[in-house]
């Protein structure tokens, strides 16, 4: 009895096995064919830089060097694997690896092939998603104010010297952009608007907007007491905010621009 039920439970083993063969073939095949259209892919990109390489005059030696880095890096891209061979993060948020100068080279190499390439289009600047995770909502207000009304005042509060010498800064960059836009925490728009600086989207200019805007910055409390601690010959100083051309062009893509600023 023992000997049959071993013979049976065989006998049900492999008829499992045969009922799961066309799934197991299907997973095979789907496989195969992924990894075929990998390589069709890779070799044609590469060949591709290696004819373009080959028209530019480059020699042999390096033309193989190209192209065995490109195909050993396009690997790693595949597998998922960095330059030690630790699996990296694919798709989404970026992670801190280390790259090689091989590496690094190949990526800069990809970025000007790409650039030639007619057929190859680009959305938005990769920097905006990145962006995004760097600012603050308050910041974010303080973008679209300065995108819907334009560059704002601010005022410098120096002591006053004969002909300007010796003068000192007491307080910089005042104005009413925290209020204006409606941050909710006004205190930290000179912080707010470093930030924004850092990261390229706006910057500071001596160059001076209408004077009557000047005057409705200049009675705020907090400059009347950056005044009173320069001394009786405190002097101020006009200056504005705008955003740079990057700034508004990231402003347009990522931000609803068509509101009220205060919502």
């Amino acid at each position: 009895m023992r000997r049959y039920g071993t013979a049976h439970g065989s006998r049900n083993a492999d008829a499992s096995l045969i009922d799961a063969a066309p799934g197991l073939a299907k997973l095979a095949a789907t496989g195969c064919a992924r990894i075929v259209t990998w390589a069709v892919d890779t070799t044609v990109q590469t060949g591709t830089r290696a004819v373009v390489s080959a028209v530019n005059g480059a020699a042999p030696t390096r033309l193989a060097q190209d192209a065995a880095s490109e195909l050993v890096v396009r690997t790693r891209r595949a597998l998922g694997a960095s330059e030690e061979g630790q699996v990296r993060k694919l798709p989404g948020r970026s992670v801190s690896v280390h790259c090689s100068a091989e590496e690094l080279r190949s990526r800069g190499a990809e970025l000007l092939y790409r650039s030639a390439d007619v057929r190859c289009t680009e959305g938005m600047h990769p920097a905006y998603e990145r962006i995004l995770d760097e600012i603050a909502p308050d910041e974010a207000r303080i973008l679209r104010l300065l995108a819907v009304r334009g560059a704002q005042p601010t005022v410098d509060v120096r002591t006053g010297r004969p002909f300007g010498v010796g003068s000192e800064l007491v307080a910089e960059r005042m104005s009413m952009i925290g209020q204006e836009s409606g941050c909710r925490y006004v205190e930290r728009t000179g912080a707010y608007l470093n930030n924004l600086f850092r990261l390229g989207l706006v910057w500071f200019s001596s160059e001076k907007v209408e004077p009557g805007r000047y005057q409705v910055v200049e009675v705020q409390p907090a400059v009347i007491e950056a005044m009173r601690r320069a001394g009786r010959s405190a002097s101020t100083v006009h200056g504005s905010v705008h955003l740079t051309a990057f700034g508004l062009d990231f402003c347009s893509v990522c931000l609803p621009l068509d509101g009220p600023v205060r919502s």
